[in-house]
């Protein structure tokens, strides 16, 4: 008899959020500082090393950011679980009660919530109240390296693929081809995300379209006052 194995979308939460946001990051900010350079009149060679200025400095930006947020969760987590792991040890009546009561609350006979959370408390008595009380299971629990690693590395995938467009168009088609390629690499990006995660992709690929146009119709505009200004 075959084993019965599932594989829920809620288990690609974690890497898959970090993962976007990189990625997405990555393309908007890229392609936004490559047409407001472009926009300003500037070298080529100008826009070139401003992209890869962006590149280097987003994909560091988004690994420190990601581990220092995912740092303070992690921290919280632990604090937490210390805190647990102390009321366990010196008050485990009380501990077995509010387990009971967490059983109870939702919907659970009064004596099967006692006998549950006494075969819970004998198997795994943190672990149990780490989930039950705490709400920290392997699928939200703070991975800080590898949401750092995950976020630089799409980061760096995503500013690729404008930088790589500004290498190829001749600059008098920059401003307009850059908008248009980097704006099907959104629409790309929000489909993937939508499909990976379960979703319907309409609403995620509007959204990362309209901001990601947003951003590079106001760094266009910048791009235009100042180097006619300049």
């Amino acid at each position: 008899m075959r084993s019965h194995r599932e594989n829920h979308l809620v288990y690609r939460i974690g890497w898959l959020r970090a993962a976007v946001l990189g990625a997405n990051d990555g393309i908007v900010s890229t392609a936004s500082l490559i047409i407001g350079v472009t926009a300003s009149a500037a070298p080529r060679s100008a826009i070139l090393v401003s992209g890869v200025a962006g590149l280097v400095a987003g994909a560091m930006s988004m690994a420190a950011g990601e581990y220092v947020s995912v740092s303070s969760q992690s921290d919280t987590e632990q604090s937490d679980l210390e805190r647990e792991r102390l009321e366990l040890a010196t008050g485990p009546k009380a501990e077995l009660e509010e387990l009971a009561g967490i059983y109870r609350a939702r919907g659970v006979d009064a004596d099967v919530a006692r006998t549950v959370a006494q075969q819970m408390t004998a198997f795994d008595a943190l672990g149990t109240h780490a989930r039950e009380e705490l709400h920290i299971t392997e699928i939200t629990s703070a991975r800080p390296i590898t949401a750092a690693f995950t976020s630089a590395g799409t980061f760096t995938v995503g500013a690729l693929l404008p930088l790589l467009v500004a290498m190829l168009l001749p600059q008098a088609l920059l401003v307009p081809g850059e908008a248009v390629a980097s704006l099907l690499f959104l629409a790309l990006l929000g489909w993937i995300g939508a499909v990976t995660g379960g979703a319907r992709p309409l609403k995620p690929v509007a959204r990362v379209v309209f901001w990601g146009a947003l951003a590079m119709a106001l760094t266009a505009g910048i791009g235009l006052a100042l180097g006619t200004s300049v």
